[in-house]
């Protein structure tokens, strides 16, 4: 997901050059660890995206409250196992930290025969925000509800198509546990990337898409296509007249599935930094620029603590191992 809106050098001005003691008094920060050298996020994805945005927002926001340079550096490719495999392979001082999210987080460890790490090489901090995905259908079906849509398969079986971001993506799975839940069937159109598979969407080259919030919603907005639901048990700030998955449908009343974008550290980090970096995510999550920026991505905050953090991402790593096995997906990083 691209965030044009938000320039990535926008979040790193000024915030840089604010020293610490002007913003944060000592005794607010919880902790006597601080780092002693530049302190590196590894960002496993391209520029641009949700991300990077958000490896870069922490960034601005460290590099003032601890006085320290903090640079982000991106290393995407292998479904985000790559860079992901640089930092378990980093130093484990409180000096490299991963932006993680779902997809080398939760999904890679079932869906990749080839995975180069495993979960417990990585000592997960907190959370920062969950964004939903969005499911919409090309206005040429008439379709705009859930309960419809879920009629017109049965009515219509194997007709629809729906669209992803790619195979093994959370759009994806999305798509998949959707189906798995209601016994429906419908042909999966993978794409290399969402913008392709939002422009086959809009051309009604297929009939369903299955994508992150952003870009839909706009296209939704503008009438382009119909918004049929977000996946997470709330409605999305961002979109607050778009009914949840859940809503009137029984079979799918446990029905959560969200991007979202979290921190963490080698496994072996000593305890004091994994506590100084979990407090100063709460402190960022808590500014009102950073509040404005995240409500601007239809993001929600979702700070926690180490094991709350810890114990969310094993949920989701189970949850999608069943939605992988039950699908028959296997891969190879590449």
């Amino acid at each position: 997901m691209t965030i044009k809106a938000i320039s990535r050098r926008r979040v790193l001005t000024g915030a840089a050059a604010v020293s610490a003691a002007a913003i944060l008094p000592r005794a607010s920060y919880g902790s006597d660890w601080r780092p002693t050298e530049t302190v590196r996020l590894i960002v496993p994805a391209a520029a641009g995206g949700s991300t990077d945005v958000m490896g870069r927002l922490l960034a601005a926001h460290l590099q003032t409250a601890w006085g320290q340079s903090a640079v982000v550096e991106n290393r995407s490719g292998g479904g985000g196992t790559i860079g992901t495999a640089e930092v378990v392979r980093g130093k484990a001082d409180g000096h490299v930290i991963l932006v993680g999210n779902p997809g080398p987080n939760a999904i890679a460890y079932s869906i990749f025969r080839n995975m180069t790490y495993k979960a417990d090489q990585l000592q997960p901090v907190s959370n920062m925000i969950r964004i939903p995905n969005i499911v919409s259908a090309h206005p040429s079906t008439g379709i705009k509800s859930i309960p419809e849509l879920i009629a017109y398969i049965k009515a219509n079986p194997d007709k629809l198509t729906y669209a992803s971001s790619g195979v093994g993506q959370s759009p994806h799975l999305t798509g998949a546990w959707f189906l798995q839940l209601t016994g429906l069937k419908m042909v999966h159109v993978p794409f290399r990337g969402a913008g392709p598979a939002l422009q086959a969407a809009l051309a009604g080259d297929i009939q369903i898409l299955f994508d992150n919030l952003y870009p839909s919603l706009p296209q939704t907005q503008d009438g382009k296509l119909n918004a049929l639901c977000v996946t997470t048990p709330e409605r999305s700030p961002a979109a607050p007249n778009i009914p949840t998955m859940r809503e009137g449908v029984p079979e799918l009343s446990n029905f959560d599935v969200s991007s979202w974008f979290g921190i963490f550290l080698p496994k072996a980090t000593p305890a004091p930094a994994v506590e100084a970096l979990n407090k100063e995510i709460k402190a960022m999550l808590a500014r009102e620029d950073i509040k404005t920026t995240i409500g601007k991505m239809g993001a929600t905050a979702d700070w926690g603590t180490p094991q709350q953090f810890s114990d969310f991402v094993q949920a989701e790593t189970t949850k999608f191992a069943e939605i992988i096995k039950r699908e028959g997906l296997q891969m190879d990083v590449n």
